[in-house]
């Protein structure tokens, strides 16, 4: 059986699915009630659990668990504090240290040698931009200020505490460093500084359904190394296969994507013949950064190769998943 911490997550549902479809007894946990008939759905089962509460771990099975994933988390995506009138650096640590040992504890006791976590790609901001693929080995620097830092922080002490327990109980923890993740999701408006604001490609989609134009601020060339979530369901199946799994891996498509390049899939498959154009907006601030990361390790490792390497293909992939219907309750949900 495969324990998904965080099951009804965005990833964490893609995960599930993969998972089940590739004849795996999955047990997912989540907070959000609402969907648990989706998880059951997909072919797992569920259990309500809260990983900043010890006691929720009795609920689960002391046998039969052969690997766990954990992506519950506190993200800057979904955190309201404003940073400036309501500080939350403690609920990060709560959720995302805390909730990390609660998780390892769990394994500890009951034999679970394997865990694989998440964390920030935000750890290696100050190697943005320089030319070369970042690797695993790249030493952390980032920023310590705006709404990302505590996240990057707690995640940063959740995955030193991860490689603790592997050497100090011989566990086999691993970590998946994320860029931005698109798919269908519950993320057509994000937090930014704790308001909510449209994502980007939200307000692509939107208006080139519509027929309205599309801006591009600043250079329209900035690009940027993201991955599509089925590549990192995939993923997991794969990692989970394999003896080689270890410590921390990069997890992106390991392609550059060009914002204009984007721009235009999108119009091409959710505008097209609707009139949506590109406009230029270089007078207006653009502070994306561009970034590129090395998947060898993953390759290396338990084989895995990105299959949506360019965004077209991502989101021909992501219309066909919304008008399949079957991400409805997952994307209105609020979890």
């Amino acid at each position: 059986m495969i324990l998904v911490i965080g099951g009804t997550s965005f990833i964490g549902m893609y995960t599930i699915d993969e998972l089940v479809r590739h004849g795996k007894k999955v047990l997912a946990t989540g907070r959000n009630r609402k969907l648990e008939p989706m998880v059951r759905s997909l072919g797992a089962d569920y259990v309500e659990l809260d990983i900043t509460n010890e006691g929720d771990f009795s609920k689960l099975p002391t046998t039969d668990v052969e690997d766990v994933i954990l992506l519950a988390a506190l993200l800057p995506a979904n955190a309201k504090a404003d940073l400036v009138d309501n500080e939350n650096a403690a609920d990060y640590f709560q959720v995302n240290c805390i909730g990390t040992v609660n998780v390892l504890e769990y394994c500890r006791k009951n034999g679970i040698k394997r865990v694989i976590s998440c964390c920030s790609y935000g750890d290696t901001s100050n190697s943005w931009g320089k030319g070369y693929a970042i690797t695993e080995d790249e030493p952390r620097g980032f920023k310590f200020t705006g709404d990302h830092a505590m996240y990057v922080i707690s995640k940063n002490a959740a995955n030193d505490t991860i490689e603790y327990y592997n050497q100090q109980h011989g566990m086999q923890g691993a970590s998946f460093r994320f860029p931005p993740v698109y798919g269908v999701g519950p993320h057509g408006t994000i937090m930014v500084n704790g308001k909510p604001y449209k994502s980007g490609i939200q307000t692509f989609i939107e208006n080139a359904e519509q027929g309205k134009d599309i801006e591009l601020w600043g250079d329209p060339h900035i690009k940027r190394d993201i991955i599509y979530v089925k590549d990192v369901a995939r993923a997991f199946r794969l990692a989970l296969a394999s003896d080689e799994t270890y410590g921390l891996y990069n997890m992106t498509s390991s392609t550059q994507l060009d914002l204009e390049d984007q721009a235009q899939a999108v119009i091409e498959v959710f505008g097209k013949g609707k009139g949506s154009r590109i406009v230029y907006r270089p007078d207006k601030p653009n502070n994306t950064p561009s970034f590129l990361y090395s998947m060898e390790k993953a390759k290396r490792d338990f084989g895995f190769v990105p299959k949506y390497t360019d965004y077209k293909t991502m989101m021909l992939d992501y219309q066909k998943e919304l008008e399949s219907g079957r991400w409805e309750v997952l994307v209105s949900a609020d979890d």
